[in-house]
This record gives C-alpha cells, structure tokens and sequence, in this order.
C-alpha cells in the first residue's frame, strides 16, 4: 500500500505570519501521525519562510517516524541535513521568489552538484535520496545516473490541469515516468497538489507509487474537520484507490 507522508510546513507559515510561538509544527506532527500518517516531511529553505531549524532538530530527536527532509542544494542546508541524518533526503528546486516548489529539479543541469552532494547525504547516514523531478525520461534516468535511489515525480501539473484532456495527457506522462523508474531501480514517490478530489485517478493510474507526500491540501481540510480526521480522510482514499497491477 501506497504511504501517506505529510507536509506541515504550512502549519509553521501560520506561525511565522503572526510571529508567534503557535501553533506548534511538532504538535501538528504529532497529530498528523495519529491519524495514520507514514511519516512527516519538512522544507527547510534557505530564507526560513517557515519551517525554522529548531523545528527540524526537534522532529530528528523526539519524533519516532521516517522523516523526509526537503532540502535545496545549498551548501548550509545540505549541512544540516547530513547532521541530522533523516531516513530520507528529497532534493529540490528553490527560488525565493516562488510562492511554492513550482517545478521539478533540472538534474542534466545539476548533475555536477548532485555527484558531490548525493554521496555526502548517503556518507551520513541517509537511507533514500530523492530527486523532485518532472515526468520527463531523461531527467529520471540522469537521476539514476547520479546515485539516486528514489524520484519524487512532480504532480502539480496533473492537479492544476485547466482541463480533462490535459489532464489525461499529464497521467498518462507519469505512468511512463514511474515504469521507467521502476525498471533502473528507483522507488517511486509523488507529490505536490495532491488531494482527495483528484487522488483517485492517480492512484488507479499510477504504478509503483510507494508513497505520496500531501500538505497544503491536509492543512487547509483540517480548518473544518480537525488535522487527525483530514489525514485519516486522505489516509482512507489513498486505500480505495490503489493501482492493480
């Protein structure tokens, strides 16, 4: 069964906006996983929009869960993230003038900087290395090619299709992208824009698909039904809609 990991950087950009002490990324976490999250992701950015380094520090030493670290190939992040050693490592694209990731990471142009930085990751005791990427098969085989053992394929232009036929077309991209994955031995991961309403099609569609990363979407349901429930509502239809192979 496909995994649930959950993103609460957007629970610390509320903090952050009022300057305040809450609420709390921790707690957020801790709910998060009581509703039957696999797991927590954090992106620590460079200018610190939202999650802040006492937040990672406390999630790498008081929450017993696989952590996946969202991180840019900055020198000072990387530094970080091989400090603390999470289970998992996603490499990303940043721009500090984006309002979100946007985009996947352009691994051909990278390549040099991922040879240096993905040894070092794995040297500190990362298990899983991914590479945020689009499903374009070059840059999926260049992220094998440069050590990664797992992609995350960007979904954010199957969520904001503007239409079903563009849709379709992206879908049927990341099916391709995910079977050439599968087949030069990366797992395969997903997110961005994901949630229950376009779930389904995903998840029946997609192959090989070992875990999902959801935020923004779980924090904004939890303003109606309670952080717990969004997760366990998400949780549930990630189950009927899994991929038959």
């Amino acid at each position: 069964m496909t995994k649930l990991l959950i993103n609460i950087d957007h629970v610390a950009t509320l903090r952050n906006a009022r300057r305040e002490t809450f609420p709390d990324p921790f707690e957020a976490a801790r709910s998060c996983l009581a509703g039957g999250a696999d797991g927590i992701v954090f992106h620590l950015r460079e200018d610190r929009r939202h999650i802040k380094d006492a937040d990672v520090r406390r999630f790498a030493d008081e929450l017993d869960t696989k952590l996946d670290f969202e991180l840019s190939l900055a020198p000072e992040i990387v530094g970080i993230c091989c400090e603390l050693s999470p289970q998992l490592a996603t490499l990303v694209p940043e721009r500090r003038e984006e309002v979100t990731t946007e985009g996947g990471l352009d691994v051909l142009t990278q390549r040099k900087r991922l040879e240096q930085v993905i040894p070092r990751l794995y040297g500190s005791g990362v298990e899983e290395v991914a590479l945020f990427v689009d499903p374009v098969d070059d840059q999926i085989r260049a992220s094998a090619e440069v050590g990664a053992n797992a992609i995350e394929l960007h979904t954010g232009d199957y969520a904001n299709a503007a239409d079903p036929i563009t849709r379709a077309a992206v879908l049927s991209d990341m099916v391709r992208a995910a079977r050439l994955a599968h087949d030069l031995g990366l797992s395969v991961h997903a997110g961005h824009g994901l949630d229950v309403h376009n779930y389904p099609d995903f998840g029946r569609a997609v192959p090989h698909v070992s875990e999902v990363s959801i935020g923004f979407a779980i924090i904004a349901r939890s303003l109606f039904i309670g952080l717990e429930q969004a997760v366990a509502e998400m949780r549930s239809v990630i189950e009927q809609h899994a991929h038959v192979l």
